[in-house]
């Protein structure tokens, strides 16, 4: 007996070491595809960010890797809910392994994030050459045309006085080309993609702007934000056993998940923040409406998990 309860136990040790190493392999992955992804979107766009200031393609990768990390966090979770009910894993360590990894993935890329951006603002930019008053000329024909930027390199379209030697310098304010801007044209690719991805890309970017507004908080706010959405979205997990179909299982998690990404957005929207300030300020601190809400759906649907199972059990349909 006691041999075979070690057993037992050496089984459930072994499922969820083996649903931590397949969480972070999801995770991991989907985040290195997600974020490549981003960048190749942003690939066309890269030659007017680099011709702009450092800070621009800095912001914009920081944007992508952001995106990236709200994606993986869903996806890895879904992907997580999927590997428990496969391999039937004891529901209540399953959901804490899960729930810990997720929270401390996502922590651990928003820091390394924060990191990145303080190391590259730290590094010296190298200044433009020259100033107001700058003159292109060309060395090899000092008797040809000079241009005397009023404004300096940084406003090429500003002022300029243009000297031609056989000819009186002239002020040109204005002058053909002007607003004619030199950077490559962006494809249209986001005109092209149907409404739906559109609204899911959009929507994930508010969630990760969400989640690093909280970061730049605190650690416990972020900690708090992140935790109680991690705990409404792990308590989809009754949602695999719903149907002997697993692909249909998958699908229906797919759009609890969908759901909890569009509440996401609408409770961090202006508006609704308004109300909850000027209704719950004397109740609650307004950083805490949020979690709250996603707690106390969070714990209804365990409840209902709970509720469910020992009907099974009761009625012998337990598997």
């Amino acid at each position: 007996m006691h041999i075979r309860l070690s057993h037992v136990n050496l089984r459930g040790v072994s499922k969820l070491v083996r649903l931590a190493v397949y969480f972070f392999l999801c995770f991991a992955g989907l985040f290195l595809v997600s974020a490549g992804v981003r960048f190749l979107a942003m690939r066309l766009d890269w030659t007017r960010l680099l011709a702009m200031q450092p800070e621009a393609l800095q912001n914009e990768v920081a944007a992508a890797v952001q995106w990236a990390l709200s994606f993986s966090l869903y996806c890895s979770i879904i992907l997580g809910l999927c590997f428990t009910s496969r391999e039937r894993i004891f529901s209540l360590s399953a959901i804490i392994c899960i729930a810990v990894l997720a929270i401390g993935f996502t922590y651990g890329v928003s820091y390394g994030l924060e990191n990145l951006g303080s190391m590259v603002a730290g590094k010296k930019t190298t200044p433009p050459i020259g100033g107001p008053g700058l003159i292109l000329a060309n060395p090899m024909r000092p008797t040809g045309t000079a241009v005397v930027l009023l404004d300096g390199p940084s406003k090429p379209g500003g002022a300029r006085i243009v000297v031609n030697p056989d000819r009186a310098m002239q002020y040109q304010e204005a002058f053909p080309g002007k607003d004619v801007s030199p950077t490559i044209p962006l494809a249209p690719l986001e005109e092209e993609s149907p409404w739906v991805f559109k609204s899911v890309a959009i929507d994930l970017k508010l969630s990760a702007e969400n989640l690093q507004r909280q970061y730049n908080e605190g650690l416990m706010p972020f900690l708090v934000y992140t935790g109680a959405l991690v705990i409404l979205l792990v308590s989809f997990l009754f949602i695999m056993d719903l149907s002997a179909w697993p692909l249909a299982n998958f699908f229906l998690c797919c759009l609890a998940f969908r759901g909890v990404l569009s509440l996401e957005i609408l409770l961090n929207s202006p508006d609704i923040q308004k109300f909850f300030n000027s209704y719950l300020q004397d109740y609650l601190p307004l950083s805490a409406v949020v979690p709250m809400i996603f707690c106390v759906a969070g714990l209804l649907l365990y409840l209902y998990s709970f509720l469910a199972y020992l009907a099974r059990r009761k009625s012998g349909y337990e598997y």
